[in-house]
C-alpha cells in the first residue's frame, strides 16, 4: 500500500526517516511517498487531512480531526526545548511587554511559552527567519526552535529564557512535548499499528548507524556544521522518540491539562472543547489510556487534575503568576 508521509525539512526528522526512505528497513505492507514542509504548514494541512501520516506539533492535536497519535517518532526534549532570544538581557516583565516572533500559532513552543509567561503580543514568521528578525531589530524577542537552540550565539542573539528548563522543573522532570507523528484513522487499527512499528524500526536503525544516518540528515543542515547537527539530532532522536512510553504520555496529557486550566491566553474557553479530540485519540490508541472511557468522564478527570495542578503550583514559587491567575 502506498501512503503519503509528511515530515519537516529538519535534520532530526530526516535522521528518523532515513532507513525508511532509503529502504534500509523494508516493509511488506507499505511503500512511502514523502512530503516535506515546514511544521506549521503540516499543522495546517492536518486540519483538513491531506496526508496519511504526518508530523505535527503536539499543540496542533487540539485541532486536527481523524488522526491517531503514534507512539514512535515524537520530538521530546529532555530538560531542553524552545528558547526565548533577544539582543540583550531582559526581565520577564520586559519580555511580556515586547512583540515576540513565534514560529506559528499551532506550534507547541507557542503554547508552552504562554503557559510560562501568560498572554503576550506576537507576530508569526517562518522559524528560520526569527533569528535575523531579532538581530536586526525587526522584533524585540524571538521564540526559537530547531537547531537554533544551539546556534543562537552564531546568529548574533542571546538566550534570555529557557522554556525547556522551565517545563522540566514544573512538570517534575517529564520530557518536553513538542512534536508527534499522527496517522489517519481511516486506515484502521491494524495498519496504524504496523506503520508505527515500521517507523520505530527506522528510528532504531538510524540510532544504530549514526554516521550513515547523519550523512542523510545533513541534506537538511541549513548550512550548520556536522558537529552541531549531530548534537541536535541526538538531542531530539532519543529513547522517547523510539517509544514515548509513560513519561511521554504524561507530558502530553499535562500540557493539555494546563492549557485547558488557563484557557490558553490566546483563545476563548469555548475553543478548548476541541481538546477532547486529543483525548479521544489517546483513548483509542492501544497502550495510551487516560483511564477513562467517555467524554463525560474526561471532563470529571480534567477537573480533578485542574485542582491538583493548582495545588502543585502553589508549592512551586517559580510557576509564573499568569497561570495561577487563570485557574
Amino acid at each position: 500500500m502506498n501512503i503519503s508521509v509528511g515530515h519537516t525539512p529538519d535534520s532530526d526528522d530526516a535522521f528518523m526517516f532515513y532507513a525508511m526512505f532509503t529502504e534500509k528497513v523494508k516493509s511488506d505492507d507499505f511503500s512511502v511517498t514523502h512530503v516535506i514542509e515546514d511544521i506549521e504548514n503540516l499543522n495546517k494541512k492536518a486540519k483538513n487531512p491531506e496526508l496519511d501520516v504526518t508530523a505535527v506539533s503536539v499543540h496542533a492535536c487540539a485541532y486536527i480531526p481523524n488522526y491517531v497519535m503514534l507512539r514512535s517518532g515524537g520530538s521530546f526534549g529532555i530538560n531542553y526545548g524552545p528558547i526565548v532570544t533577544a539582543t540583550k538581557p531582559m526581565t520577564i516583565d520586559e519580555i511580556k511587554k515586547s512583540k515576540i516572533a513565534i514560529p506559528g500559532e499551532m506550534t507547541s513552543a507557542y503554547l508552552l511559552l504562554q503557559l510560562m509567561i501568560g498572554k503576550f503580543d506576537y507576530v508569526e514568521m517562518n522559524f528560520s527567519d526569527i533569528p535575523e528578525a531579532v538581530r536586526s531589530g525587526k522584533v524585540d524577542v524571538g521564540l526559537v526552535i530547531h537547531e537554533t537552540q544551539l546556534s543562537f550565539g552564531e546568529e548574533g542573539i542571546q538566550k534570555i529564557l529557557d522554556v525547556g528548563e522551565w517545563w522540566h522543573e514544573v512538570s517534575g522532570g517529564l520530557p518536553v512535548p513538542l512534536g508527534v507523528n499522527v496517522m489517519s484513522e481511516k486506515l484502521g487499527e491494524d495498519l496504524i499499528h504496523k506503520f508505527d512499528l515500521y517507523l520505530q524500526e527506522s528510528i532504531k536503525f538510524a540510532r544504530d548507524n549514526i554516521p550513515d544516518a547523519l550523512d542523510y540528515a545533513m541534506k537538511y543542515s541549513r548550512g550548520k556544521s556536522r558537529e552541531l547537527i549531530e548534537k541536535f539530532v541526538l538531542m531530539y532522536v532519543n529513547e522517547v522518540t523510539v517509544d514515548m512510553g509513560e513519561a511521554g504520555e504524561k507530558a502530553v496529557r499535562l500540557m493539555f491539562e494546563m492549557a485547558k486550566a488557563m484557557n490558553d491566553a490566546s483563545r476563548s474557553s469555548s475553543d478548548y472543547g476541541k481538546l477532547l479530540l486529543l483525548n479521544d485519540i489517546i483513548i483509542g490508541l492501544e497502550g495510551l489510556s487516560l483511564g477513562v472511557s467517555s467524554k463525560a468522564n474526561i471532563k470529571t478527570y480534567l477537573e480533578e487534575k485542574k485542582a491538583k495542578i493548582k495545588e502543585d503550583i502553589k508549592r512551586n514559587s517559580k510557576y509564573p503568576d499568569p497561570f495561577l491567575d487563570k485557574l
